[in-house]
């Protein structure tokens, strides 16, 4: 019997959080696209905590649905819980989080792929990556081959213009729980153990990193009068531009808070030399904002307690989710840790925790755009680029995606700088620094966060979707509304003068404001931090009715109109060392005074900008200036 070959034009491998946005966003550009997983029953799976965004994820989410990707509304109508997080502070910080019953999630993302024209879900393990030598014109712009397939477990050979890998944590996966240690991938399932042969012979450069998950309880057994009781927000924020608000307002399950306590940390220290991570069984590094709860007590051994978040994993079952006790300690030891938390006691154990180890690559070897530089056509997303989290995997798969449907169809990649999104961010500092430990999205990393944030996701990145194809005319006809809403409102209220009349003035009295010595505008009076947008309605009677979210980035443009246009005089700055572009073709050798460090640094990184260059380790101020001179002077010389 001959081999069997299927031409297609984009291979997805994986088909978690990346490799579904990676393939629906290929699929929607009208290429022919084929996602592999080691089981179709794992498509969209949540190996760990059952909820979608929070803290400067959220707003990883929504950005990914302003680009056109499917996360936000699959969690909009799998949700069983909703809660918008840091309402104390400042709209930058403000993050979207919600509980998903998770096989209810997986079931409705497995749907929509389904159902996707020009998408194919194949059951298979890939093993190998099939490329060919990149001729001298590619070898002059860093390309030492083209990627032209997948060969799978059984041999059959997918052709393709372009692969893109998200295998997650699943190549050569292994579980640890104490002593037992199974070659597996999460929950159990196969792990990929060929793959990483197949990249490490093309020179790609593998690292081995770690996370774990804690146990699932059987709700019976748990005690929730001993806890406190966390309800979700009464009046839910939808994730997606596109849902109704309306839609999402729903009968929410409750989660529950408990703590650790020193019975626990005792039972957990008189045990370390049991758990794999301090008995030097785990080679990976582990996430050091998720760490285990072996990590927390060792670390920070002055904390008498930790906070321990029991959640549902779905409306259907009886799994409770016990959220921030992830753990490799074996399972009796477990077991005896869990009941010391107050209503654990009696305890019953659905699923272990478990620690897993996982292949993955120094992310150092990808563009912005998140190609391989030296393999044209292949390119990665997810926990495979050293990552963690099931948001910055789908926000590097739409990416990705993108990219790769737009190298098939020869355009120009998208890119998202630090100045654009939380996603630029997130790249930006997989491909430039050096991450040892699994990467996590936190609102600290985004220098411009005052302008990046969750809410104007749509105003920031739409266009950007729309231009990929993943948006629709109506969708950007509605932004372009919005837009105008927003500017007519805010030009109004900063034109509007009101005076010192006894209406006003009884107005400014109840609200404990400082009384009007002259007129002022509405706008000025917004700024007030006692007075907001729907007060001043009293006292505002020609105002027209306007949607909600127009009314959020009114009221947000105008108190911090000061702050916004501050930062925007720093990202013009960033800007210009972002546009100037070195040439792929650049010899660094040639560029005389550079240091020997910043040398060997750019020739290995091939930054795309000035911008990138001067965020490398090892790259000085001085090299900076050095490398300007030279750009200059080539630009003039040609």
């Amino acid at each position: 019997m001959g081999q069997i070959v299927i031409k297609t034009d984009v291979c997805v491998v994986g088909a978690g959080h990346a490799g579904c946005e990676a393939a629906l966003a290929c699929a929607r550009m009208g290429l022919e696209t084929v996602i592999f997983t080691v089981s179709a029953d794992s498509i969209a799976l949540m190996p760990c905590n059952p909820n979608i965004g929070g803290s400067s994820k959220g707003h990883l989410v929504r950005e990914v649905d302003a680009l056109g990707g499917e996360m936000g509304k699959n969690i909009d109508h799998t949700f069983i819980q909703s809660k918008m997080l840091n309402l104390s502070k400042g709209p930058a910080v403000h993050s979207l989080r919600a509980q998903a019953d998770k096989a209810e999630y997986s079931r409705r993302m497995r749907m929509i792929l389904e159902n996707q024209d020009h998408l194919t879900i194949k059951q298979a393990e890939v093993c190998e990556l099939l490329t060919k030598e990149a001729g001298e014109e590619g070898r002059a712009r860093g390309v030492e081959r083209y990627v032209t397939g997948v060969r799978i477990f059984t041999g059959a050979v997918y052709e393709a213009k372009a692969v893109i890998l998200c295998t997650g944590t699943y190549l050569n996966a292994r579980c640890l729980c104490g002593e037992a240690i199974t070659q597996t991938g999460p929950n159990g399932l196969q792990a990929a153990t060929h793959l990483t042969d197949s990249l490490k012979k093309l020179g790609i450069g593998m690292r081995r990193f770690k996370t774990g998950t804690p146990a699932r309880m059987d709700k019976r057994s748990i005690d929730f009068s001993r806890m406190q009781e966390q309800k979700g927000d009464e009046k839910v924020v939808p994730f997606s531009f596109s849902t109704n608000p309306e839609d999402v307002q729903i009968a929410q399950d409750s989660c529950w808070l408990t703590y650790t306590n020193e019975k626990t940390h005792e039972i957990i220290r008189a045990n370390l030399d049991r758990s794999p991570i301090y008995a030097g069984i785990i080679e990976g590094t582990g996430p050091r904002y998720c760490p285990s709860i072996e990590d927390k007590v060792v670390k920070f051994a002055e904390k008498d307690r930790h906070q321990v978040f029991i959640e549902p994993e779905g409306r259907f079952t009886n799994e409770m989710y016990v959220g921030g006790m992830s753990s490799s300690l074996p399972e009796d030891v477990q077991l005896e840790m869990y009941r010391t938390v107050p209503g654990l006691e009696h305890c019953k154990i659905v699923r272990n925790a478990y620690a897993i180890e996982y292949d993955c690559i120094d992310a150092r070897q990808l563009y912005p755009t998140l190609e391989f530089k030296k393999i044209a056509g292949l390119f990665s997303a997810g926990q495979f680029n050293g990552s963690s989290g099931y948001e910055e995997a789908a926000a590097q798969g739409i990416l990705a995606g993108i990219n790769a449907g737009r190298k098939c169809q020869g355009k120009d990649p998208v890119m998202i700088d630090r100045s654009e999104g939380y996603l630029g961010v997130l790249v930006d500092d997989l491909v430039t620094k050096d991450n040892r430990e699994p990467y996590r999205m936190m609102t600290s990393r985004a220098e411009y966060r005052l302008l990046l944030r969750q809410d104007n996701a749509d105003l920031r990145l739409r266009e950007k979707g729309f231009e990929s194809g993943l948006i629709s005319e109506g969708q950007i006809r509605h932004l372009e509304e919005k837009r105008r809403m927003i500017r007519e409102e805010v030009e109004r209220l900063q034109k509007t003068v009101i005076g010192a009349s006894s209406v006003n003035q009884g107005f400014l009295e109840k609200n404990n404001s400082a009384l009007l010595k002259t007129g002022t505008t509405l706008a000025e009076l917004m700024c007030r931090p006692e007075l907001s947008y729907e007060k001043l309605a009293e006292i505002d009677p020609d105002r027209k009715r306007l949607p909600q979210e127009v009314l959020e980035q009114v009221e947000i443009e105008i108190k911090y109109q000061g702050y916004i246009e501050r930062q925007q005089r720093q990202v013009e700055q960033y800007k210009k060392m972002e546009k100037k572009k070195i040439p792929e073709s650049i010899d660094y050798d040639d560029v005389k005074s550079l240091r020997l460090e910043a040398r060997q640094k750019l020739k290995e990184f091939r930054p795309v900008s000035v911008g990138q260059a001067s965020r490398i380790s090892g790259v000085s101020p001085a090299d900076i200036s050095v490398l300007l001179v030279y750009l200059e002077h080539e630009g003039r010389r040609q």
